[in-house]
């Protein structure tokens, strides 16, 4: 079996994640070096996979300049940082598993798409949900006729409260300025998903949202700006972040990324309660991304989709697909089964598997990507859950056009959309 050699361009959650599974498959692949700024990510990347002192970096560049070490880049930096590494990796002929959204803006994930196609790589989007039990299974239902034709889908992506305020209000992904926007960063790939599931494109997109709750005219009442300082309304708040960061000694993802440690103390943790935006009040914060947003989509052959992105919602992805011949109601968070309505007055339901938690490996999705990428970049594989970068280019562009739509609120026409992006 032929091993692949990884190199890893940036540590924090997701890089980590992806290695994480990595190291546990040591005869598909062997990540040689790491390029990350924060010490104790690195040096866990280090220990983990053996990892040579002269091939641990703090930045990219120097590690990109030793030309192709490796047969695999994962660049899983902030979004805005993807470009440049990315462009790089490419030139020197890796094969990539990039972070998702491609790039926060049209232009460049317009400019990546045709430099892999130029240099003939393989770049793979981490758009996970396709790698998931129940995403495959509601392909393979849809592929198999027994719902007919799909006419509708209605799709919805309940991020919850607890995972809008630590990632979309206090956390890196809060403003779009340092970002992108949310529908990009936290959904593109339920958008992917869509088109994967329908098999064709989409034609025209009209999306409304906004920042609605979390914004300084609903703090309360006497609220200081750090929830450490003593706030009165403490017991009552969901989004104490004493309570959730400090209290909490098993949220290990929100004690990680808040602190940027590995192995964070309680000492650490309240030293960034009180000098961090992790630990401002929830309405306080320098967030500007939507914390709720509605996206209608016209496909081929009208087949009519809407989405629902929200944060006011317990955690969870609901999916309710009609066709000419039945329906498919599905969840990825509740463990329910997946249920099949025929108009014959048939009815079937399909054991489901994983948890829509992104601290459960994305109902799977995580584990199946990277299992995938080993057959996918060796040449063996003969499945249909991988995209090319194309397809998840022109996925991602209607995203953008959805943005567009939102802004300036009217329908969008998608190639036409492309079409001008291109002109300019």
């Amino acid at each position: 079996m032929k091993q692949l050699k990884v190199i890893l361009i940036g540590a924090g959650d997701r890089g980590t994640t992806y290695t994480d599974i990595m190291a546990n498959l040591p005869e598909q692949f062997k990540v040689v070096a790491v390029a990350e700024p924060i010490e104790s990510r690195r040096q866990h990347i280090k220990e983990l996979h053996n990892i040579p002192d002269d091939m641990c970096f703090t930045d990219y560049k120097p590690l990109l300049a030793l030309g192709k070490i490796a047969d695999l880049a994962v660049i899983a930096t902030m979004d805005r940082d993807h470009f440049e590494p990315s462009m790089k990796a490419i030139s020197l002929k890796y094969d990539i598993l990039l972070e998702k959204p491609i790039t926060p803006t049209p232009e460049e994930c317009i400019a990546l798409c045709d430099w892999a196609k130029i240099n003939k790589v393989k770049v793979v989007v981490c758009t996970v949900l396709r790698y998931t039990f129940l995403f495959q299974k509601l392909k393979e239902i849809i592929d198999s006729g027994k719902i007919g034709d799909v006419i509708s889908i209605n799709h919805e992506e309940c991020v919850g409260y607890t995972h809008q305020s630590h990632s979309f209000v206090r956390g890196r992904w809060g403003n779009s300025e340092r970002s992108s926007p949310m529908l990009l960063q936290k959904s593109c790939h339920d958008i992917d998903i869509l088109q994967w599931l329908i098999g064709k494109q989409c034609k025209q997109v009209q999306s409304f949202g906004n920042l609605t709750h979390f914004t300084q005219k609903n703090a309360p009442k006497g609220s200081p700006e750090y929830c450490i300082e003593g706030c009165p309304h403490a017991e009552k708040c969901k989004y104490n972040a004493v309570r959730l960061y400090l209290d909490d000694k098993e949220n290990m993802w929100f004690r990680r990324s808040s602190t940027d440690l590995y192995n964070p103390t309680d000492a650490d943790v309240e030293h960034t309660l009180r000098t961090t935006q992790y630990g401002k009040c929830i309405y306080k914060c320098d967030n500007d991304v939507v914390d709720h947003q509605t996206v209608n989509m016209l496909f081929e052959d009208d087949i009519t989709v809407t989405f629902t992105m929200t944060a006011f919602a317990v955690d969870g992805r609901y999916i309710n697909i009609m066709g000419t011949k039945g329906q498919v109601r599905a969840s990825l968070g509740d463990n329910s089964p997946i249920k099949i309505f025929s108009f014959s007055n048939e009815f079937e339901e399909i054991e489901s598997i994983g948890s829509n938690s992104i601290t459960a490996g994305h109902g799977g999705g995580d584990t199946g990507i990277v299992k995938t990428l080993y057959d996918y970049i060796i040449g063996d594989y003969d499945d249909n859950c991988v995209p090319t970068i194309e397809e998840s280019c022109y996925n991602h562009l209607v995203v953008f056009a959805a943005e567009a739509s939102r802004k300036e609120n009217c329908v969008i026409n998608v190639k036409n959309y492309i079409k001008n992006l291109n002109m300019n």
